[in-house]
């Protein structure tokens, strides 16, 4: 075996990541990796890559026993691992980012950079890769920077390499890109672990599969012989039917109206309005304008044209906080990054939108702020050991709950959810849908961007479709994938509530 891992264990603190993680993989083999967040995958797989080092257990690298106290270590034994979040440097070049560490150098110790744009544009050749090696990383997709880091790994002449969710923000194209890149890895006798909540994508990409649920493998062997409905079962430990089913509500009072609104070239004339009680997915193709559309209503991008009611009193918002004040709430896409303040304690994410509540003459009243934490993380059954656990340490089911939380504290009535379920497990969505559910019981509205079709059809009351910054079509919840997919991809547009393609 390439690497075999038997009983690993890992605590951070009182908490235990790992009780008994266990895998083996072989060269040739693409090795699927599944468990809820929280149930240790990504330790595990720091610990491989040299990131932590482990409390107990054994871990074997082509057939001795191996330690790795930092990653350049385990680099130089041929293991490496690209990240969910991209670790590149944004400022250098795609040639630069490939060599970090290792550049080539000239007799006097300069840096060769010709010979490493040259080297780099071969090995990117070679993989029939779309990249420039003289391009800047910053500017590039997040499927363009997960090609580099392949790049970088496959140059340092890696054995082993561990994918991290690398689909969780592509399109479908983007990820078959990545399919094609793993399959042919695999066909060079490379060893690949892949880490995937999407349940959807494993027959296309591994052949055997180990489970993990709270710091345990609880299964490993062929994926042929799993049905869908057992993965899950292993996963959360219980029999899960379907993603949700929610009772549709009869809708209250109108809580947000938008007229002709307008950012171009990303937005054009998009009107719709939510109601009190509704779940309302807007859905569409990578580029339609979805996120941009929440930004704008929420007030960080500036919008041309248009204008916007929240609760019956016409609002102008050119500022996130002129948003907060006005009674809505933004779960960006990107949680870590724009949800949270992630090297912050949860109680500081918590009451961080709302420090008025919790304040008296400028000074912060911690007291009231640990109940009124411990308050939510019971109420939204946030899996933390306290208030004082830092945002970072959570999973991203969980750090996903303390952005909601955070709104909810501050007592808003529109909701924004931009890809909520973006890179977390069956069960995380399970229970983030359910919080959505009780949101709209109390009378919120939401509007629920994601391009993850059958979870629009299950939770939303209606489903917006948009096109090229405008909305094409306004369709009932309970529609068809094919049908969203017909307005997704109309050449003419149409306002919203627009005809039906011909």
């Amino acid at each position: 075996m390439l690497l075999e891992l038997k009983g690993i264990q890992k605590r951070f603190g009182g908490v235990v990541a790992l009780r008994e993680g266990s895998l083996a993989v072989d060269r040739g083999e693409v090795h699927l990796l599944l468990g809820e967040n929280g149930a240790g995958k990504s330790t595990l797989m720091k610990i491989v890559a040299g990131m932590l080092v482990r409390d107990g257990g054994e871990m074997l690298w082509q057939g001795r026993a191996a330690a790795f106290a930092q990653p350049a270590e385990a680099a130089v034994n041929g293991i490496a691992m690209v990240h969910q979040e991209s670790l590149l440097a944004p400022h250098l070049s795609v040639a630069e980012n490939i060599f970090l560490g290792r550049e080539e150098r000239r007799p006097l110790g300069w840096v060769n950079r010709r010979r490493m744009r040259e080297q780099a544009a071969r090995l990117i050749e070679e993989h029939g890769f779309p990249l420039q090696a003289e391009w800047r990383v910053e500017r590039l997709t997040p499927a363009g920077k997960q090609l580099v880091e392949i790049c970088r790994a496959v140059q340092h002449g890696s054995s082993l390499l561990i994918f991290d969710e690398p689909t969780s923000s592509l399109s479908e194209a983007e990820s078959q890109e990545v399919f094609r890149i793993v399959r042919r890895l695999r066909e060079r006798h490379m060893g690949v672990i892949y880490i995937t909540h999407r349940l959807e994508e494993l027959r296309a990409i591994g052949e055997r599969v180990t489970i993990l649920r709270d710091g345990n493998t609880v299964h490993s062997g062929a994926l042929s012989g799993l049905t869908t409905e057992r993965i899950i079962q292993y996963m959360v430990g219980r029999e899960v039917t379907a993603i949700y089913e929610r009772t549709p509500l009869a809708p209250g009072e109108e809580l947000l109206r938008v007229e002709k609104l307008t950012r171009r070239p990303l937005l054009d004339g998009i009107s719709f309005s939510l109601r009190a009680g509704e779940i309302v997915g807007l859905a569409g193709l990578v580029g339609a304008g979805r996120t941009e559309l929440c930004r704008a209503l929420f007030g960080i991008d500036p919008i041309q044209a248009g204008r916007v009611w929240v609760c019956g009193r016409e609002v102008r918002i050119r500022h996130p906080r002129e948003g907060v004040r006005a009674g809505l709430a933004l779960i960006p896409e990107d949680r870590q990054r724009n949800g949270l303040a992630a090297g912050l304690p949860v109680s500081y994410n918590l009451t961080l939108a709302s420090l008025k509540t919790v304040s008296w003459l400028g000074f912060i009243n911690r007291r009231l702020e640990r109940e009124q934490t411990s308050e939510y993380i019971d109420k939204l059954r946030i899996r933390a050991e306290s208030g004082r656990q830092l945002a970072v340490r959570l999973s991203g089911g969980n750090q996903q709950k303390v952005v909601i939380a955070k709104w909810l504290f501050g007592q808003a009535r529109v909701f924004l959810f931009d890809e909520p379920t973006r890179g977390i497990d069956v069960g995380a969505k399970v229970e983030v849908f359910q919080l959505m559910d009780e949101l709209a019981g109390s009378g919120a509205a939401i509007l629920m961007v994601s391009s993850e079709l059958p979870e629009l059809l299950q939770v939303a009351d209606r489903i917006l479709v948009m096109r090229q910054g405008r909305i094409t079509g306004e369709l009932p919840g309970r529609t068809t994938p094919e049908e969203i997919m017909r307005y997704a991809a109309l050449d003419k547009q149409s306002g919203a509530g627009g005809e039906k393609p011909e």
